[in-house]
């Protein structure tokens, strides 16, 4: 398996040669030369698997440069009830990402899939995890280090820490817009002092931090120099595996592969979405992927209308989901891509375009820059948008009928969900966070605090350590390369 940029214009890899970049040199993303698919044959053995060995499954028809053994068991190490045990009541620790009946009534089914039982109770411990696992084992072999260099809008950072503290080799430079988390996504960065952890909170949003995240990875002089790697969602590494959990949500909402499901995913940079997208490809039976937006809705938007028009900082709203206050969806050029056939002149074109003018027209007409807004239906996206007031009219209603604390992504998830739900195809709403970590959002919708699991009670009273920056690249360079030890 060989991996190419989405803009054309970098050398073919394999796996373990772009795990650790990012980027491609030409600023484009990695994706495989095809993708590989799953049988039917494949998707009955799969069926009984335990999610390690599931993970193995999907994760080897990509890291074929891998040796087998080894990557079995980095996936027994990374999925192992040990790491996911924030399980809540009535739910099954050794499925890793159980699923949960949340309405089912005129042949319409409404599922949550637990993503948040990893040791940041968000979403992002399932693939970063992995990473963490894998960089070590890629590092340990050729005797090497890494410094990370990422961007959070509030669970990345605390998933990407949690997954390296003390990991030999590597260290952490992670931006995070100031004081636009929550207290608690705040407190879990922040106290961390671990000596290999440098948390930096940026004074503007998290597309700021995005942008120089991309800065440092198209300065291949730098990026060479002090061994900058990434675990934004960029990482191919990352997104694919987050391709093994909609394998195990179809598994174990269907009982034979004549049948369809479709997911909702609360969505900001297209990275979760995207890996459902990749999953459909692959030829898992997804009827429709349905993209929430909070009220930074770039990407609802484009669904619906074929124009992607990303927002200026001053235009991005600080809103009570604050991990999808994003107006410049990354991983969205990997959707354009399959899109335009894998045309990567185009490719290129648009999102050179994205920078100088903020965005692009595929909905045909005078003015435009393509027309293939007619073949995102063939895709199965779908989108809406949910606002303050939606996610705790929802809040309350999942906890009044279901007795579900849910937090304020999912919520967004299940608003929107409801508008697309089908007869006879379960509709799996993918959890992105315990409600622990937006209590005062909790607290508002349901007058009462989020429970929280054991080792978290006191969380934001604990000192914390971080630099405030402005948004400007040089000074990040210069605080890098000043912490590095190179």
């Amino acid at each position: 398996m060989h991996y190419v940029s989405t803009r054309g214009h970098a050398a073919a890899q394999n796996f373990s040669e772009i795990l650790l970049g990012g980027l491609a040199p030409d600023g484009g993303l990695y994706l495989p030369e095809e993708y590989p698919q799953v049988t039917g044959a494949e998707l009955d053995q799969w069926r009984s698997l335990s999610y390690a060995d599931l993970a193995f499954e999907v994760l080897k028809k990509f890291a074929t440069d891998v040796p087998p053994a080894d990557l079995k068991a980095l996936a027994h190490k990374t999925y192992s009830a040990a790491v996911y045990c924030n399980v809540r009541a009535g739910e099954d620790a050794s499925r890793i990402t159980p699923l949960r009946v949340l309405e089912e009534k005129d042949g319409n089914k409404l599922l949550l899939q637990a993503l948040s039982n990893g040791p940041t109770l968000a979403f992002k411990d399932m693939a970063m995890q992995l990473l963490g696992n894998l960089f070590e084992y890629t590092l340990a072999k050729n005797d090497a280090k890494l410094n990370i260099f990422g961007a959070t809008s509030g669970d990345t950072g605390s998933a990407a820490e949690y997954a390296m503290r003390g990991k030999k080799g590597i260290r952490v430079f992670m931006l995070s817009p100031h004081k636009k988390m929550s207290a608690f996504q705040t407190a879990q960065m922040f106290s961390l002092q671990d000596p290999n952890i440098f948390n930096i909170a940026v004074e503007g949003v998290f597309d700021d931090c995005q942008d120089m995240v991309k800065a440092v990875s198209n300065d291949h002089a730098f990026k060479a120099s002090q061994k900058i790697g990434t675990v934004n969602s960029i990482n191919w590494a990352r997104v694919v595996a987050q391709v093994v959990y909609y394998f195990r949500g179809y598994l174990s909402a269907t009982t034979s592969n004549d049948q369809k499901v479709s997911f909702t995913v609360p969505s900001g940079n297209f990275g979760n979405i995207c890996a459902g997208h990749i999953a459909r490809m692959m030829g898992l039976p997804i009827d429709k992927l349905v993209a929430a937006t909070n009220e930074n809705d770039v990407l609802d938007e484009f669904f619906r209308t074929g124009i992607y028009r990303v927002r200026k900082s001053a235009e991005t709203y600080h809103t009570s989901s604050p991990s999808m206050d994003i107006s410049k969806a990354s991983n969205f050029e990997r959707f354009i891509h399959d899109l335009l056939d894998g045309d990567s002149e185009r490719v290129r074109s648009l999102f050179h375009k994205v920078e100088t003018t903020g965005g692009f027209n595929l909905a045909g007409g005078p003015g435009s820059d393509g027309d293939e807004f007619g073949k995102i239906g063939a895709f199965g996206f779908q989108s809406g948008k949910s606002t303050h007031q939606d996610r705790l009219d929802t809040i309350r209603d999942i906890q009044q009928h279901y007795g579900v604390t849910i937090d304020t992504h999912t919520a967004d998830g299940v608003k929107v969900a409801r508008e697309y739900v089908t007869p006879g195809v379960p509709m799996i709403v993918l959890e992105t966070a315990l409600p622990a970590k937006f209590n005062e959002t909790i607290r508002e919708a349901l007058g009462r605090d989020a429970e929280r699991p054991a080792g978290f009670e006191n969380i934001e009273a604990l000192p914390q350590r971080f630099e405030v920056m402005a948004a400007d690249v040089a000074q990040v360079k210069t605080f890098i390369a000043s912490h590095t030890g190179l």
